[in-house]
């Protein structure tokens, strides 16, 4: 049987980031994902946005981890050769009646340490984005876009250097949960550590079950996002964001590293947590949005794009909830990374360090 100190149980940035940092402290780790590679999930379905830390309730896991994992990322990206960018972003009040709300969202990302953030007026606007229509905008200079899938390869990498293990298409199925060790099953070998992170995404409620851990639910939140078409990708420069809704940051615009330009994404919670293709919306339905930051825009300027699913904490009954990360309660030998959606790509390199301080506790 092999031994190992740490387990990680998920392979997305958030488990590779939490494999790197236990590597780094001298400690032998092994990652087991599900998937054929590395990353296939929520961790590169998304945005690909470096967010600055606004929009999170001050003291929240969210707002500290994103504003420390904001400035980790730059530092990360320019010294492993991470395609990036600090474009920065709007977020866009529509006419004077949204203005208090932009105001309440600088004082809440101020309070949080985010720095530089400003309103601006529709001159303001036009300067940095010709064909933005709006009566005022909240600028964010220090947010950015990265290559997910640049970031999760290297992040496996650097696990490698490390001497760390990614054991891909390598599910969880069952576990020995004792008082001083627990023997982690798979398909085809059983590996006893001394500590298991759960960082499995939206499979993070099963892994947890299985391990004797905590009970909670992860909720599948679909967003589902439209292109502009490449003749009409010179509309968008950077960021534009309307305002936040109760479950998500609205349906923006994201000039993405390689220059094509995303629309979403949308909102929808869904019973099953691999359905990223039954009843996608049409294209009709994301011309309202766009034309409210754009509105130029005209149906035929607008292609069908990508999906993704968020791994929410709560249901649509519920606007928030925070990320878990914590020693679990009824098996101490296993630490959360649970809920982790948005801003998750953004921190997930503050995450791991948190993450790694909880396993140097178990481990002693």
């Amino acid at each position: 049987m092999e031994q190992i100190d740490t387990i990680v149980v998920g392979g997305g940035v958030v488990g590779l980031a939490s494999a790197l940092a236990v590597a780094r402290r001298g400690r032998s780790v092994c990652v087991l994902e599900r998937d054929p590679r590395p990353g296939m999930a929520t961790s590169t379905h998304n945005s690909q946005v470096i967010h600055a830390g606004i929009y999170y309730p001050n003291g929240s896991l969210k707002a500290k981890h994103c504003v420390e994992g904001a400035r980790m990322m730059y530092e990360f990206c320019a010294q492993h050769g991470v395609p990036h960018r600090r474009c920065g972003k709007l977020i866009v009040a529509h006419d004077d009646a949204e203005i208090p709300a932009l105001e309440e969202l600088r004082a809440k990302g101020t309070e949080n340490g985010v720095e530089g953030l400003q309103l601006i007026d529709a001159d303001a606007i036009r300067t940095r984005e010709p064909h933005v229509r709006a009566a005022a905008a909240l600028l964010s200079p220090n947010s950015g876009i990265l290559e997910a899938e640049a970031l999760v390869r290297t992040l496996a990498r650097l696990v490698a250097e490390h001497d760390g293990v990614v054991l891909p298409g390598t599910p969880l199925i069952a576990a020995d949960v004792r008082s001083g060790e627990i023997d982690v099953v798979t398909p085809s070998e059983r590996i006893r550590t001394r500590c298991v992170v759960n960082a499995a995404g939206l499979h993070a409620d099963e892994v947890s079950s299985t391990l004797g851990g905590e009970s909670f639910r992860i909720y599948a939140c679909r967003g589902e996002y439209a292109e502009l078409v490449p003749a009409r990708r010179s509309l968008v420069n950077a960021l534009v964001y309307p305002l936040p809704h109760a479950h998500g940051l609205g349906t923006h615009f994201s000039k993405t590293i390689h220059g094509n330009v995303t629309l979403g994404p949308t909102a929808s919670f869904q019973q099953r947590k691999d359905d990223y293709e039954s009843n996608r919306l049409p294209v009709e339905a994301f011309l309202e949005p766009a034309q409210r930051l754009i509105p130029s825009l005209q149906l035929s300027d607008l292609r069908p794009g990508g999906s993704g699913i968020r791994p929410k904490l709560h249901g649509p009954e519920t606007s928030y909830s925070d990320f878990l990360i914590a020693r679990d309660k009824k098996s101490p030998r296993l630490v959360q990374a649970a809920g982790i959606e948005s801003p998750g790509l953004t921190g997930c390199l503050s995450i791991g360090e948190h993450v790694a301080r909880l396993v140097e506790e178990v481990l002693g």
